[in-house]
């Protein structure tokens, strides 16, 4: 087989491009990110198609990775190939929507039919896994994965039982597997356990239903839920009426200034201090003995100053007052004295008096303006008289006697509260038991569903059991074949490690330039060199030896794999940057003697084109 070309119309970074390849070696140059691995992969999902993953790991998995990124809605590309002397065009489209599969035979010119069948046949029953771990030499990955060493036995084991890969104990054990597994798919094993598990079943659904829990009390608890509607309707609308009155309480105490009762009090308290206040200062102010008192105690003072005067004239000026200058000596500087002591005396009381009187009747004037206003606020009438004053004290009972009320309609209102509180919850738990009326209801007609049903079973279950015995005849038949090929198989494949031995013993002297010459690898395909002395582990080589090595591996199982001849096209993706130059020349020399089929190697480097050049060697090289 040998890949003719391939045009893309979106996959991944490319749109609407075609990539032609000759027999041979094929060198597809390209640098980092210019698609280099999109090439690669599309062809190996031309070969076995492209699944997108489930669930998370849809996010990241090859379908969403090399979704097209212009966003076209074209998915899909054609390869042609020719095989066996015929030209083949595949064509696939990957959109999930709309997948599509066709293999188009141009040298007859007609589409062949089988599908995936007949891809299965073109490629020689070459699976995806062994495609990737021999055929496909992914970037920087040539060892081979743990998945293809069972898949290897299997094949080698088929090739040294017929020599013919159409003749395959996998596949006739998968038959086998198969057949049973669709006649375990008509089994039913536990068919009897569960027809009498269906009658216990039945029988608990028909108790259960029959309990009173199933009683239907809809209609009972409607009529309560109106009948506290109403109720709480009620209770809300005198509810509403307390607290207007309410409202309209405290807008009233709220005008006069009023708090509570001590507010109140404190009021009334001050009304009558003052109007105390006033009676007294306006008793004094009206007093007639306040008026005089002060006169007398001037006209006193002003005798007693005219006294002090005379003799302090006598005491410093006797001969002038010959009629009183016996006073001089018979004590007219105490009389003097006494005198003036006794004018400022009377000086001082009269004025005492006089602003004694005019602050009684200040503090009255005060305290009847006071007194008017309140009277004006209260009674609507700013005289003041004890008559006003009463009236006030009856005014100021009717404040505390609304307070009482309203503290009294606050305790009232604080029930109402509590009782459609209490209501809303009887209410509420009504609601929820109608609730779970309704789905009481609804669980017993799922219940009478599912008794019907589990009847239904039953029924079909007679049927069932009767066809167990002879289905059980069959599967033990298969079960026996089974057996005796996997014995079978155990037995050939301890021989593997001989075949695969001498396959990669002739390829490793080849690749290393005659370095290396023998390799030992055991059923694990863990791989050894051979020296004289002892086994050295490929992990004791450089990355370079092991990359030979294990590229080796490869050829040899791909020879296996294709019954020993280089049928598919060998790809390499970066395949070659653990080498260096002299090993790079030496495997490129080497690949067309080991392998005779066609070889595509992608590369972001040079190397290979100059080594080819150098070495002379016919190569066909395609710049993206």
């Amino acid at each position: 087989m040998r890949f003719l070309d391939l045009y893309i119309s979106g996959f991944g970074k490319f749109h609407n491009m075609s990539v032609s390849f000759e027999d041979g070696i094929n060198v597809v140059y390209g640098k980092n990110e210019a698609g280099k691995s999109t090439i690669h992969t599309f062809i190996r999902s031309m070969l076995f198609g492209l699944e997108r993953q489930r669930g998370r790991a849809a996010r990241n998995d090859i379908y969403s990775r090399y979704e097209p990124w212009d966003s076209s809605g074209t998915y899909e590309g054609q390869l042609r190939l020719e095989a066996d002397g015929m030209v083949y065009r595949i064509e696939r489209s990957f959109q999930k929507n709309r997948k599509e599969f066709t293999i188009i035979n141009e040298t007859t010119g007609r589409e062949e039919t089988g599908g995936k069948a007949f891809m299965d046949e073109l490629l020689g029953g070459l699976s995806e896994m062994a495609y990737n771990n021999t055929i496909s030499i992914s970037q920087l990955k040539s060892a081979t994965e743990d998945g293809m060493i069972s898949e290897l036995k299997n094949y080698i084991a088929n090739m040294n039982t017929s020599g013919n890969m159409s003749l395959n104990i996998t596949k006739a054990s998968d038959y086998l597997k198969k057949q049973k597994k669709e006649l375990q798919a008509q089994l039913s094993p536990e068919a009897a356990r569960t027809y009498t598990m269906l009658l216990t079943e039945i029988r608990g659904i028909e108790k259960e239903i029959a309990s009173p829990e199933y009683e239907n009390q809809m209609l009972q608890y409607t009529a309560l839920r109106e009948e506290l509607k109403q109720a709480i309707d009620e209770k809300q609308r005198e509810k509403n009426e307390l607290a207007a009155k309410l409202d309209r309480g405290w807008q009233m105490m709220e005008e006069f200034e009023f708090s509570d009762d001590a507010s109140i009090q404190s009021y009334l308290n001050n009304a009558e201090a003052l109007y105390r206040n006033y009676t007294e200062s306006e008793e004094i102010a009206k007093n007639r003995s306040g008026r005089i008192l002060p006169g007398l105690f001037f006209t006193a003072a002003a005798l007693l100053c005219a006294v002090f005067g005379v003799c302090l004239y006598a005491w410093y000026y006797p001969d002038r007052l010959p009629l009183f200058s016996s006073l001089y000596f018979a004590g007219a500087p105490a009389a003097a004295i006494l005198s003036g002591l006794a004018g400022a005396a009377s000086l001082a009381a009269g004025l005492f008096s006089m602003f004694r009187r005019r602050r009684h009747d200040k503090e009255a004037r005060l305290c009847h303006a006071a007194l008017s206003e309140i009277f004006r606020r209260h009674l609507g009438d700013s005289a003041v008289s004890d008559p006003a004053m009463e009236a006030l004290r009856v005014r100021i009972a009717e404040f505390n006697q609304l307070y009482q009320n309203m503290s009294h309609s606050r305790e009232t209102l604080k029930q109402q509260t509590e009782a459609i509180s209490s209501l809303l919850e009887r209410q509420n738990a009504c609601g929820e038991t109608i609730e779970r009326q309704q789905r009481v209801q609804w669980e017993l007609e799922k219940k009478l569903e599912h008794l019907s049903d589990c009847k239904d079973r039953a029924a079909a279950l007679k049927q069932i059991i009767s066809e167990n015995d002879r289905l059980h005849v069959d599967i033990e038949a298969i079960d026996l074949a089974l057996e005796t090929m996997q014995d079978l198989s155990f037995s050939i494949r301890d021989s593997f490690g001989l075949y695969l031995n001498k396959t990669a013993s002739d390829l490793i002297s080849g690749i290393t330039g005659g370095v290396y010459a023998s390799i030992s690898i055991d059923e694990n395909l863990n791989a050894f060199l051979n020296t004289s002395r002892k086994l050295i582990p490929l992990e004791q080589t450089s990355s370079g030896t092991a990359d030979q090595i294990y590229l080796a591996l490869r050829l040899a199982a791909a020879r296996f794999i294709q019954r020993g001849i280089d049928r598919m096209p060998l790809i390499f993706d970066d395949s070659f940057v653990l080498y260096d130059n002299d090993r790079l020349k030496t495997a490129l020399r080497w690949l067309p003697q080991a392998y005779k089929g066609q070889m595509i190697l992608f590369t972001c480097h040079e190397r290979e084109e100059q080594a080819l050049r150098e070495m002379d060697m016919p190569f066909h090289l395609i710049r993206i």
